[in-house]
């Protein structure tokens, strides 16, 4: 058990590296599809404006700019975000307010369970209508129907239009059917009251398609520095990315940790092959009568070497077996702290099992040989 111990812990090791960062993977790769892929954001950038020592921010004729100029979109959203407090009759309930338009049910692929969406009409005349998702539609109006009622937001009354559709909670814990949308124009004048006019937080972008989006930031990158009066040289005080950048960060980083735990994991193993070799070695020396006594009934070189092989083999695979389970189990208890369920796969699991049994062929083969060239005399001999 010694001896196997450090492939025991080499395989659980890459068992649960492997298991974590694919977990990791699909929780991304959920977060893609959740957020879709043909999705861009623009926002800000804090750190060019100060700087520039300039506090220029997006507005609404930014986003109107880029829905009119920019080709191949789909839909444009100024998005404005805050936090706000619900009060209907003697219920309350804190949640997320989201000022935008209609086309923010399309960016965000939200559909309508009752009532009606937001309109152009809401938004020009800054109309007090709010759409709400499933979970403020339970905490307040519990078994009541929401629509056209009237809620205080920030003590601002505004009339329930419509309830979306539950998503449920993203892979993070969030619950993504607890936040109120209201339009544009009237987050901007009666819930958040900036001095610049027109302001807004971000702009989300819903291109065609996959193939558009790398068109799509481009011409958004030059009309906003065109509309911003931004020089050639100077850094932008703002910046375009699509979903898939943010996340594919978060991938690269989660392959990087796991391709160095995998890396440390294989280090153990091929530690504990040092150890069968070892032991192995030790086994020659003790048992050299018996490899000469072999010999001298008949058997062959070959035979010896194969009798040493396959014991390093052998313990190298039960070893093996060992720390597949004990990987299975290390896995569940890393996950526990990235919030991502390990995803185990049979090709991962089989090659930390093949990794192994070559470890203890590779390591097993020079005592193997080693007993296989001592001369039967000497082996006879030997005290």
């Amino acid at each position: 058990m010694l001896t196997a111990l450090g492939i025991i812990i080499g395989v659980a090791a890459v068992i649960a590296a492997f298991a974590v960062g694919q977990g990791a993977n699909k929780s991304i790769d959920e977060q893609i599809a959740s957020f879709g892929s043909n999705f861009i954001i623009v926002f800000p950038d804090r750190s060019a404006m100060s700087s520039r020592g300039n506090t220029r921010h997006l507005t609404l004729a930014d986003a109107d700019a880029i829905e009119r100029e920019v080709s191949g979109i789909e839909a444009v959203a100024p998005v404005i975000e805050t936090t706000v407090t619900l009060i209907y009759g003697n219920a309350n309930w804190s949640t997320r307010l989201t000022g935008s338009s209609s086309a923010y049910a399309t960016v965000q692929d939200r559909t309508i369970a009752k009532g009606r969406n937001l309109n152009d009409s809401d938004v020009r005349q800054a109309a007090k209508v709010v759409m709400i998702g499933q979970t403020v539609a339970d905490k307040i109006f519990f078994n009541e129907d929401p629509l056209g009622k009237m809620i205080r937001i920030n003590r601002v009354p505004f009339t329930v239009a419509g309830v979306f559709d539950a998503k449920g909670q993203s892979n993070m814990g969030e619950d993504r059917d607890d936040f109120v949308l209201v339009p544009v124009t009237a987050a901007q004048s009666r819930l958040v009251r900036w001095n610049t006019p027109g302001r807004i937080h971000m702009i989300f972008i819903k291109g065609l398609s996959m193939n558009s989006l790398q068109f799509i930031q481009n011409e958004t990158e030059s009309l906003l520095r065109e509309r911003h009066r931004i020089k050639a040289g100077e850094t932008d005080d703002f910046a375009v990315r699509n979903i898939s950048q943010f996340l594919e960060a978060r991938r690269k980083t989660t392959a990087i940790m796991s391709m160095l735990l995998g890396s440390i994991a294989f280090i153990s193993l091929v530690v504990g092959g040092i150890g069968i070799m070892n032991i192995m070695l030790v086994s020659v020396s003790e048992r050299t009568r018996e490899i000469g006594i072999r010999m001298a009934v008949g058997a062959q070189a070959r035979d010896i070497r194969l009798q040493f092989l396959l014991e390093a083999t052998v313990l190298s695979m039960l070893g093996g077996l060992l720390g597949i389970i004990l990987g299975v189990f290390s896995g569940y208890m890393l996950a526990s702290f990235t919030e991502a369920p390990p995803v185990f796969t049979a090709a991962s699991i089989l090659l930390a099992f093949v990794f192994s049994a070559a470890v203890g062929i590779g390591f097993g083969y020079y005592p193997a040989h080693k007993a296989s060239c001592l001369h039967p005399i000497d082996a006879l001999k030997y005290e």
